[in-house]
């Protein structure tokens, strides 16, 4: 719907080709059209380049596809917001129009604002973090461990931002003998996505550093956008060096923070987080040393004490200290085997005497002598035990204690065995 407004009462010259105005006169007609014609007034449009200042109040842009105007909102209004503006948000303002005159330009003065939606531009990094999160880009068991003590630091910035003076600074500061390497990438534009990838891609390929710094400083929410397109996160995610991303001022987010290994609020914060505080380390090991002294110096005056301690008289004391209850269990186990062996040899000598005699009671000899005889057959050598080992005419030997018989059987003599 197209309305057309009637200007009314305006204090200005009938303008005609040879009218002269002057800047004043020509900027004063503008604004007095300007603001008399929309007293009041609700514009919808999408954040950007946001800036709150410290006074309290407010400056950004409102844009749409097509067209941008600049807007302000005072400290008053601010504080009544239920919400804090942000880059790509939709938003419904009302307020009114009003000429700058000093420079030339309108704006519009807010008084109130409220969310209409998501800006184009949000939703779409959203849409895009969503599906490079379900890729997994941004899980945590992706994320390196920054290395302790680099030796070499890389950064992909802009080779004539704030951003590479700051970090130069601090490193200059935190630790000279960290070496920088500068990847110079376009950070803003049509090129810069494919830049930033390229840059990277050196870093990685060569292997050139032990930890890489990919960022810029601060801008608007276009001027960052560079750093989530989706080449440069993949590009971030599958670095083997460790990336920090450190992309604008604290409140700024692109997706690269996501992919990286560490976010950094800001290029500086990235390189005090990179680059150890020689002074510390310095420190540090001082501290160190001074402990592993302290406990060394500890133990040298023990041992001082234990030595003094052990004077040949002390030691000798000592050693019949330690050799008195040795001799003691000595001689008791040394009395206590004898007592154990003469126990034993009295023991073996008893059971010989014994055994001696059980030898000497089966002793063939012995029972000779009591009276026995061994009578044999002389012919067959076999042992006449009865009278049916024998015959009548036989030869036999007849063997006693001493000497020997030899005799005829004339005649046998057959006994009938006894029954108990």
């Amino acid at each position: 719907m197209i309305v057309m407004y009637k200007i009314t009462n305006m204090n200005f010259p009938l303008i005609d080709s040879s009218t002269v105005f002057t800047v004043t006169q020509i900027t004063s007609i503008i604004k007095e059209i300007i603001e008399g014609t929309f007293p009041s007034i609700v514009l919808e449009g999408e954040i950007s380049n946001y800036k709150p200042s410290t006074s309290g109040h407010c400056y950004f842009t409102l844009k749409d596809s097509t067209a941008q105007i600049s807007a302000v909102m005072f400290k008053a209004s601010v504080m009544k917001l239920s919400f804090i503006p942000k880059d790509g948000m939709l938003v419904r303002c009302t307020g009114k129009l009003s000429v700058y005159a000093a420079r030339g330009n309108y704006q519009i003065i807010v008084s109130a604002m409220q969310l209409a939606g998501e800006g184009d531009i949000l939703q779409m990094l959203e849409e895009r973090k969503r599906k490079l999160a379900s890729e997994g880009l941004f899980d945590q068991n992706r994320k390196k461990q920054l290395p302790a003590f680099p030796k070499i630091v890389g950064v992909v910035t802009s080779a004539t931002g704030a951003a590479l003076r700051d970090i130069l600074q601090i490193t200059k500061r935190r630790n000279s003998s960290v070496s920088v390497i500068i990847f110079p990438a376009i950070v803003q534009g049509n090129d810069s996505a494919s830049s930033i990838v390229h840059q990277i891609k050196v870093a990685n390929t060569f292997h050139l550093c032990d930890v890489l710094i990919v960022g810029r400083g601060g801008g608007s929410l276009e001027d960052l956008l560079p750093f989530s397109e989706e080449s440069v996160v993949r590009a971030i995610a599958d670095s083997v060096i460790p990336v920090v991303s450190a992309v604008g001022h604290e409140i700024d987010w692109a997706l690269s923070d996501y992919a990286a290994d560490v976010r950094a609020p800001t290029p500086s914060a990235a390189a005090e987080l990179v680059i150890p505080q020689k002074a510390d380390i310095l420190a540090e090991i001082q501290q160190y040393k001074n402990e592993l002294y302290t406990s060394m110096q500890g133990k040298v005056d023990t041992i001082k004490v234990l030595i003094k301690s052990y004077t040949p008289e002390n030691m000798e004391l000592l050693f019949r200290t330690i050799e008195q209850p040795l001799l003691s269990r000595f001689d008791a186990l040394k009395i206590s085997l004898l007592q154990n062996m003469d126990k034993k040899l009295k023991d073996t000598l008893q059971k010989i005497k014994t055994y001696q005699t059980i030898l000497e009671g089966a002793n063939p000899t012995a029972i000779l002598s009591r009276g026995y005889a061994v009578v044999r057959d002389t012919r067959t050598n076999k042992i006449i035990r009865s009278s049916q080992d024998t015959s009548v005419g036989a030869q036999l030997e007849i063997i006693p204690a001493q000497g020997a018989i030899i005799a005829s059987v004339t005649h046998l003599q057959m006994k009938e065995a006894q029954h108990d």
